[in-house]
């Protein structure tokens, strides 16, 4: 009896010159190389890369001039603006700081809580309006939304009489009390997109958990809110810090936040711009160190809500 011999497919595709069917997907597993930057190649391209550049010098001018400036300490208003420091003198640091340090930290009493309770309340609205709308909440959003246009300006006279009816004039709760509800409508809309993002289903399992509206929020909600912490904190933060108007009007001369004081380190007849510009680097190194440290998670947590 005369036996078949069957051909091996694996034999076949070696004989044939290819590899084993596996090797195929390892080969398209591989990581390419990364690609060699590409130098300009037209005019246009050439011209496109010089007004970068001069826009970054244009806009780096400011930064340099205050760093040369407070580097040059006493003899910063006898040479240009735009001369390096022929040597480094810190005594203009030193007059700053003996001037502001008490308003630093003032303002830190007014924007670490304002900060985390506007937050808070904006997390909960935004919640609430996301996940358990009711009747009206679309109105209510919308009208929540017009106190962001209101102009800081238009208010101080109600606002006065308001914290004078609380007793709050001139107090740091006072100040903190009006940033916290100036606060509201931006921290609201930035955590009502989040929130839109987060499934259904999983407030839904939290309700026959036996979770109320406050559990689900704090239990399940609350831990995967950081992205949007992160954002409207940032926005809350530089808001509360930088603000030079309600702390003017709001507070007196004990309370004042550093802002305010650091415009009173202009003298009426001599300006002593090393220490001004001293000044000025020591009050926006918080900020910036807010951004430093928090500034990768700002783009992911700006844009977690804007696609379901």
């Amino acid at each position: 009896m005369s036996t078949i011999a069957v051909d091996d497919p694996a034999d076949t595709s070696i004989q044939d010159g290819g590899g084993p069917p596996e090797d195929a997907p390892r080969a398209a597993s591989r990581p390419s190389k990364p690609s060699r930057r590409r130098r300009p190649r037209s005019w246009a391209e050439w011209a496109i890369l010089g007004a970068c550049v001069l826009l970054l010098a244009w806009f780096a001018l400011p930064l340099y001039v205050v760093v040369a400036t407070a580097l040059k300490g006493s003899a910063a208003g006898t040479t240009s603006f735009l001369s390096p420091p022929t040597s480094i003198d810190l005594e203009g640091f030193r007059v700053a700081w003996d001037s502001l340090h008490g308003n630093l930290w003032n303002s830190l009493q007014i924007a670490v809580p304002g900060t985390i309770i506007s937050c808070l309340i904006g997390a909960l609205n935004g919640f609430v309006l996301a996940k358990s709308p009711f009747r009206g909440s679309n109105l209510l959003f919308t009208l929540m939304l017009l106190g962001m246009f209101i102009p800081f300006q238009s208010i101080i006279i109600p606002l006065f009489q308001f914290l004078i009816a609380l007793n709050l004039t001139g107090t740091l709760p006072g100040v903190t009390l009006v940033h916290i509800i100036y606060g509201i409508p931006i921290t609201t809309l930035i955590f009502r997109n989040y929130y839109e993002s987060i499934p259904t289903a999983v407030v839904e399992a939290a309700e026959l958990d036996g979770c109320g509206l406050f559990g689900t929020f704090f239990r399940i909600i609350l831990p995967l809110s950081w992205p949007g912490f992160v954002v409207a904190g940032i926005f809350q933060f530089t808001n509360i810090w930088n603000d030079f108007l309600f702390g003017l009007v709001v507070t007196n001369q004990q309370t004042w936040p550093v802002t305010v004081k650091l415009n009173n380190l202009i003298g009426t007849t001599t300006v002593d711009y090393g220490s001004l510009m001293a000044g000025a680097m020591l009050v926006a190194a918080p900020t910036l160190l807010v951004y430093v440290v928090l500034g990768k998670f700002f783009i992911s947590g700006l844009t977690a809500g804007s696609v379901k």
